[in-house]
Formats: C-alpha cells, structure tokens, sequence
C-alpha cells in the first residue's frame, strides 16, 4: 500500500469523526475526547487545529483518507499524534505516516505519549526512533478511569 500524507481538506473530517468513534480504537488510545460522538465539539476542535501553526496531515492509503497525524505545541514540546483506521491497523500505515511526517517536521526533540498498554502503539513510535523517557498516570475519558501511560522523546 503507498502511503503519503497531505493537507487535510473538509472532506476528510467526516471520515475522521468516524474513525473516531470506533469503540476499539477509542479503547486503545484510551486519551480522547470526552464525548467523541459530539459533532460540535469535533468541528470546533479541528477548526482551532487547522487554524494553528500546528502541521496537521491526512494519511492517505493508495489515495483513500485512512487517518490523519500532526505535530503539535510549543517548541522544544512538541508532540506527534497520529489516529489510523482500524480496517488498516497492523499494515505498517501508521509507521509509513509517521516517518513521513518527521521528514516533514525537522523540529527536534519530539515527544509522544501511549497508553502503556497499547503496545502497537509504541511499536510504531519505536520504530521511528523514540524512546521510552517516562511513565505516568493519566485519566483516560475513553476507559472511564485513570491509567498508565509512556513518554516517548525523539532527540534527533
């Protein structure tokens, strides 16, 4: 599958509404939104986010939107996120739209948090260089309760 990351158009936000609101997914990245079935809140939160200096991408697989990943934050703070279609999970898609988007962004260090027991996750994040740098307790609105969660920094 060929992989490659572009601006996000209007059109995609429909698409990431849904890829939101699959319970799964939901469940794995554990840090969501309060309400993602809140349509307002999404469209409120993605208009701030394209308006920001942020550099936001939409993950396109053989030309079809299978997710979105950003950069986000203040220098010398910033964090990755990025948000896969569970139809594309273990297809390497992640990862490809990960180091896409660090050869985009040159700014360094990087971070990136995990629910700690999401182990695809830092999976990828691992793959693209980061380490493991700390641990945490955070509350996850997804699951309802607080739970663990890695730090992940990318030095260069």
């Amino acid at each position: 599958m060929h992989i490659a990351l572009r601006e996000v158009h209007d059109s995609d936000l429909p698409v990431f509404f849904r890829q939101m609101n699959d319970p799964e997914a939901l469940h794995m990245a554990a840090f969501t939104p309060k309400d993602p079935a809140d349509w307002d809140a999404f469209s409120v939160h993605w208009s701030k986010i394209r308006a920001s200096r942020d550099v936001v991408r939409t993950i396109l697989g053989d030309g079809d939107v299978v997710g979105s990943t950003a950069v986000y934050g203040d220098p010398g703070e910033r964090e990755v996120t990025y948000w896969v279609d569970r139809a594309y999970w273990g297809r390497g898609v992640a990862t490809a739209a990960l180091r896409a988007l660090l050869a985009e962004v040159p700014d360094r260090p990087l971070y990136a948090r995990a629910a700690a027991d999401n182990a695809a996750s830092r999976r990828v994040l691992e793959k693209c260089g980061f380490v493991i740098s700390a641990r945490a307790r955070g509350f996850a609105p997804a699951r309802g309760e607080e739970i663990d969660e890695v730090v992940l920094h990318l030095a260069s």
